[in-house]
């Protein structure tokens, strides 16, 4: 059976959120400064769209402080990990043409 896209990763800032974090799955969770300036989103969106991704169980939201400092970091979740595999598999799909019939 073909890959199915995932429209909640599907959106190109959410898509680059899942992006940008499968990418450090071996490294810390990434800050929110870091995903800002990698998906270069406002403040507002990109906490949105982590709200979104959070909520569905695809990123955890960890927020601590570093001296006095509010930090936020995120990081993929297991689900979210296996779902951004899944829909890069069908990104795949669409572009190589799997299941297409071949000239």
């Amino acid at each position: 059976m073909a890959a199915q896209p995932d429209d909640l990763i599907h959106q190109p800032l959410r898509l680059k959120i899942m992006a940008a974090l499968y990418a450090e799955r071996n490294a810390e969770p990434l800050e929110f400064t870091q995903l800002k300036a990698v998906t270069q989103a406002t403040d507002g969106n990109l906490g949105s769209h982590l709200a979104t991704l959070e909520k569905a169980a695809y990123v955890e939201i960890l927020k601590d402080h570093v001296g006095k400092r509010p930090r936020t970091r995120a990081v993929l979740t297991p689900t979210g990990r296996k779902a951004f595999r899944s829909h890069v598999a069908y990104l795949r799909e669409v572009v190589e043409g799997v299941g297409e019939d071949a000239p």
